[in-house]
This record gives structure tokens, sequence and C-alpha cells, in this order.
């Protein structure tokens, strides 16, 4: 049947063949072509399962004996009860970040754009990004039916993302990650995300100036000025914005720091939000933003 002489003839009876039983309105005919269909689907979903298997052993092997990312800043205590990994977007904000940090306890993982919304791709898909791979790899739990939360190589992983409408879309795709491929990381309390100030507000003549981190804060500072030439406002909107020591200083420093803990207190209501707000379905992203839409009263874009 290998014999292109052959295979075209065998490839013309067969065809001829199913055109006239799918064509054909007689009830065992039709029964006939459903089976077949049934058999054919059947068989492809069976290779296509087999494949995106056989592909995600291959990267969750290449995770587990991989080594760490390159733009990794590793910290040196090997006591991973007390280390911290901090996720930054961009280079130019991972630079200011791996000067700021405590080299001891902390460390620094820059990523380059956006992360894949895992949310829309199948897990091999998903396995194949580069930067998941890095993220994977640089906490050290692996992922799906290999994860385990004790090879973890950091117990608190920061977010620490702009204060913007890109800043708030990363932060939302690496929430999304942890809750599908890691979400015994939430459970334990691993998962946090920075706070990062918004504004610094400065009297004039002043060299430093306080930080503001809501805009009900600074309006309640802005009435404690008569004049309001007296002051000056800067608005932060990028982490590369500030220097090593304003970053630490207020979002990296332990003492000083705020640092939001993410929690799931229902989990079939994230769930449910996690597959509306991130899936494939529009209509239901639509209707939450219509629904919601009255209740914006700034919007960054």
């Amino acid at each position: 049947l290998g014999t292109p002489q052959i295979r075209t003839v065998v490839n013309r009876v067969v065809s001829d063949w199913l055109k006239a039983k799918f064509a054909s309105s007689k009830r065992d005919d039709k029964q006939q072509t459903s089976l077949l269909m049934e058999k054919v689907v059947g068989e492809m979903k069976a290779r296509v399962s087999a494949r995106i298997h056989k592909e995600i052993s291959r990267k969750k092997n290449a995770l587990e004996t991989s080594s760490l990312p390159a733009k990794l800043a590793d910290c040196r205590l090997e006591d991973v009860e007390e280390t911290e990994l901090f996720i930054v977007e961009g280079d130019s904000a991972g630079g200011s970040a791996k000067m700021a940090r405590d080299r001891s306890i902390q460390a620094v993982l820059p990523l380059r754009g956006k992360i894949l919304n895992v949310e829309r791709v199948q897990a091999h898909r998903a396995l194949s990004s580069d930067t998941i791979t890095s993220l994977i790899t640089a906490i050290g739990t692996g992922v799906g039916d290999e994860f385990n939360i004790e090879k973890a190589r950091y117990h608190k992983i920061v977010i620490m993302t702009d204060a913007d409408v890109d800043g708030s879309h990363i932060r939302i795709l690496l929430l999304t990650f942890f809750y599908r491929y890691m979400k015994p990381m939430i459970d334990a309390g691993y998962i946090y995300v920075a706070q990062p100030p918004l504004y610094q507000i400065k009297p004039k003549g002043k060299k430093n100036g306080k930080y503001i981190y809501t805009d009900e804060e600074l309006a309640l500072e802005t009435k404690k000025f008569e004049d309001n030439t007296k002051f000056t406002i800067q608005r932060y909107k990028g982490l590369g914005e500030m220097d090593p020591e304003q970053l630490w200083a207020t979002t990296m420093e332990p003492k000083n720091r705020i640092l939001l803990k993410v929690t799931i207190d229902d989990a079939l209501a994230a769930d449910r939000a996690v597959s509306d707000l991130m899936g494939n379905q529009v209509e239901k992203r639509k209707d939450f933003i219509q629904t919601h839409a009255k209740d914006v009263r700034f919007l960054d874009i």
C-alpha cells in the first residue's frame, strides 16, 4: 500500500465509498457513518492526548534537570523559610531591585514583558513558554503531578509590578499562573503582592518627602497645605523611576514595606472568577465590564 500507484487507487476507492456512505439516507448507512466518525474522533483524541502527555513529560524532565535561570539574582541564605523571591517586570525595575535587595535573603527574577495567559492555553503550550519555564525553575517545586511544595526554594514569592495598567495586567497573569499550576503555594501563604507607593508629596525646599500609597491618603495630605504652590507631587507609575534606595525603603525593606498575602477563602468563587475574566469566553468579561463600569472613578489608560 506504500507504493505510490497503489496508494492512489486505494485513496480513490475509499474516498468514493465514504462519499456514498455520507450522502446516503439509509438508516444502516447513517449508523455506520456515525460509528465511523466516533471511531475517527476517538483515535484523534487519543493521539493528541498521547502527544500532549509526551510533551509535558519532556518539559517536566527538562525543568527538573535544568540550571537556574540566567536572569535570576539568587540570595545567599539556604534556609528557605527565610528567603524571598521578588518577581519584577522588566530589566529596568529588575536592575533597581537587584541593587536595592538584601542579598542574603532576597532573590530577584526580572520578567520580560507579559507572561502567557495560561487560562487560554493547554498545559503543553504553557510549559513551552521560556518565561514560565524560568519561573518554575527558579521556584523549584515543579508543576502538575510532579509538584512538590517541599522543594520550594523560597517561602515568600513577592509579585512586584508597576502601579499602572500594564503592571496590573502582569500581576493578574502571574496570579492566574500560580492559581492554575501552583495553588498549594497560595494555600500555604507563600504568595504575596508588593505595594509600592503611588506618590511622593514633598514640601517646597525639602529634599525628602512623604510616600503616599493610596489616593485617599494623598487627598488627606494635600489638605494639610494651605497653599498648593508650597508642595510638589510625584506620581510613581514605574518601579524603574525609583532609585535603589527609594525602592528598598518603600517596597523591599521588611520593617517598612507593605505586602498583601494572596489567600483563597472560597476556592469555588475564585475558580469561577479566574475562568470568567481570564478565559476564552469574551461575553463573560463583557458582562463583568458592563456591570461594574458605573463604579469606575479613575481609569488609567
